[in-house]
């Protein structure tokens, strides 16, 4: 599924939370409304503001959102009808998706019509992530997204209140020839009629209406609901029960979390940079990147893991199971959670014990399910990215230079995760694994061996008999020393779906190019054609697809000879690196030297400043030990 569509889902999931009305201009400098044009908007507001502060029991609202996606226009139509305190119905229609939530003080129905399937429970819900229509907003608003101090002022503020906050905040200047408000640059919004709003920005184009609605609608009748009902309801559909409160906590926190990536407030945009440390752990800012460092046995780099990243580890489980999740849910109409425990139960067989045992450690620390975090550690990596090394003749001093660029779905908000971890683990090699809290296996990594690795996904995607991608990484950083070892590790493993990598061998000056799938592998000499990557270039291996093969070919045959750190970035610079650029390495085996930039809410990772980050003294410096080579 293409990564617009994904965030299409995630702004139709968004919506279940009704208006953003917070903008992101946030200027100190104040724009003062004339005391007729404030009254007009109060006037224009008061009927939503009744609705969104629940002072009206029973209403509806309908419209429509037209936006630009993919090079087109898309029409997403919206209807959503309250009925008392506990119950509702939210219809969300686009040409692809179509998703349809029904509430009753009883039971909640998830119904996709493009798929003909209802998921749906009853009884109990938990008592925070639930989709009561009481304080709502309250629940499915968090500190990490602007959209929460809107959310306070509309439910606190009377009409006046909001159109003056509005006017403040949004510089927002009435227009009396056409009747409507602009925001100088982004919006303009009107009230065509006393019930009806509309609003237009840079091709996207919103109009609704609301209105009071029966108390005795259908969907209103609080009466538990049973399947026979629920089929009664929607014939010829498939229906589905699981429990009420994992339906109702995917729904809450994945909108929760999806505010958090598309209106992010200075707690994720500027978080507080603060060392600590634990046993066996220290966190750390270099120049404004989390770094991690952690050793011991798996019990505790597991439990230190979760003590310092605690945060930051359950955005990331919200943005991979319940933002993520629900989209997926949407799109595929398949429980998202139910195929990650069928890909978790054939995986598992093949991930060694020291990982499950630092796996559990962590979810300790977090007081969370055991087996739910195994399961979100195995997430299909389906990466589209690029890879190279160059060494020889191709660089200006003959060291080699490993540059891996990762691109994946910054719109889930895996950026507030990002974090470089240094693990000394007992016995084994120490490692870089640049990665994200909560996740112990590696895409993107280099041992204290000189050894570097990095990986590009293919196709294949539920072939997962075999050792999970990110766990073989991960054993390699820990128990190889040589490039031969690392190509060994990987024929004599099974192996899952189909993926790309480079390894590369400080100490030799030696890299290979490696595609794998579950059964077969080739390997790629530096130098070597190949009908997939194009007449060899001396000294080097280029990895990647498409116009941005074409142009990391070009970029590195302009620069042979010369590429060094500085250019070794600029190789991966747009648009080689893809919009959705999570994070880009260049790592320097040799000099056991790596340089990570990590992507923002604003800018892939291949616009954002690289970080130099010297792994042998990391370890001194935070762990006390070198950690044990093999």
């Amino acid at each position: 599924m293409p990564f617009l569509n994904r965030r299409c889902l995630i702004a139709i999931i968004v919506a279940i939370s009704m208006v953003q009305l917070t903008s992101e201009a946030r200027s100190q400098d104040q724009a003062v409304f004339e005391e007729e044009s404030i009254e007009q908007l109060a006037t224009g507001l008061t009927p939503w503001i009744d609705a969104l502060q629940l002072r009206t029991s029973h209403f509806s609202i309908e419209g429509k959102i037209t936006l630009p996606l993919e090079g087109k226009t898309q029409t997403v139509q919206v209807r959503i009808e309250r009925m008392g305190d506990e119950a509702f119905e939210l219809q969300l229609t686009h040409d692809e998706y179509a998703v349809e939530i029904v509430r009753s003080r009883d039971a909640t129905a998830l119904v996709l019509p493009k798929h003909n399937r209802v998921f749906w429970g009853h009884g109990e819900v938990d008592p925070v992530d639930n989709l009561a229509p009481t304080d709502v907003f309250k629940r499915l608003i968090s500190s990490g997204s602007w959209v929460q101090l809107g959310a306070n002022i509309l439910k606190a503020g009377s009409p006046q209140d909001v159109a003056s906050w509005l006017s403040f905040t949004s510089k927002a200047a009435f227009q009396r020839e056409n009747d409507n408000w602009v925001v100088p640059g982004q919006f303009c919004f009107a009230f065509p009629t006393s019930t009806s709003f509309s609003l237009q920005s840079n091709g996207y184009d919103g109009r609704f209406v609301v209105k009071q609605t029966a108390a005795d609608s259908l969907a209103s009748e609080n009466v538990k609901q049973s399947s026979e009902r629920i089929a009664m309801r929607w014939p010829n559909f498939e229906i589905k029960q699981l429990p009420r409160s994992e339906i109702e906590r995917s729904l809450a926190r994945g909108v929760r979390r999806a505010l958090e990536v598309l209106a992010p407030s200075p707690r994720l945009t500027s978080p507080k940079m603060a060392d600590k440390a634990v046993e066996n752990g220290r966190l750390m800012w270099i120049e404004g990147q989390r770094v991690v460092l952690l050793s011991g046995t798996p019990e505790q780099i597991g439990m230190a893991h979760g003590k310092l990243l605690k945060e930051e580890t359950m955005r990331c489980i919200d943005s991979v199971l319940y933002a993520f999740g629900t989209a997926q849910t949407i799109a595929t109409g398949r429980w998202f959670r139910e195929e990650l425990d069928a890909a978790y139960k054939r995986l598992s067989p093949h991930i060694p014990e020291r990982h499950k045992t630092e796996t559990r450690s962590l979810a300790h620390a977090l007081d969370l399910d055991t087996t739910l975090f195994e399961t979100i550690n195995v997430f299909p990596e389906l990466f589209h990215c690029s890879g190279f090394a160059v060494m020889g003749s191709a660089s200006v001093d003959g060291k080699l230079y490993h540059g891996r660029v990762l691109d994946y779905m910054t719109e889930i908000g895996l950026q507030d995760a990002s974090t470089t971890f240094i693990v000394a683990p007992d016995g084994m090699n120490a490692f870089a694994n640049v990665g994200y809290a909560g996740f112990i296996g590696s895409v993107s990594g280099m041992n204290q061996a000189q050894i570097s690795l990095g990986e590009m996904g293919g196709q294949g995607e539920g072939q997962w008999d075999g050792v999970p991608m990110a766990t073989l990484m991960r054993r390699a950083l820990e128990e190889c020393s040589t490039l031969e070892q690392v190509k060994e590790l990987w024929r004599t493993s099974p192996r899952t779906c189909e993926y790309y990598y480079v390894f590369a061998d400080g100490k030799s000056r030696q890299a290979v190019g490696v595609m794998a799938t579950p059964s077969s592998i080739q390997f790629v000499v530096p130098g070597e054609s190949h009908p997939l990557l194009g007449e060899g270039i001396r000294d080097t291996i280029v990895l990647s697809a498409g116009t941005r093969l074409d142009l990391l070919r070009s970029r590195i045959q302009e620069s042979h000879g010369k590429i060094d750190t500085t250019i070794g970035q600029q190789l991966m610079s747009r648009p080689v690196a893809m919009q959705s650029n999570l994070h880009n390495v260049l790592f320097v085996p040799e000099d056991g030297v790596l340089y990570v930039a990590n992507a923002d809410h604003s800018h892939p990772a291949a616009d954002r400043p690289y970080v130099r980050l010297d792994l042998n003294q990391l370890l001194k410096d935070g762990t006390g030990k070198i950690g044990n080579l093999r």
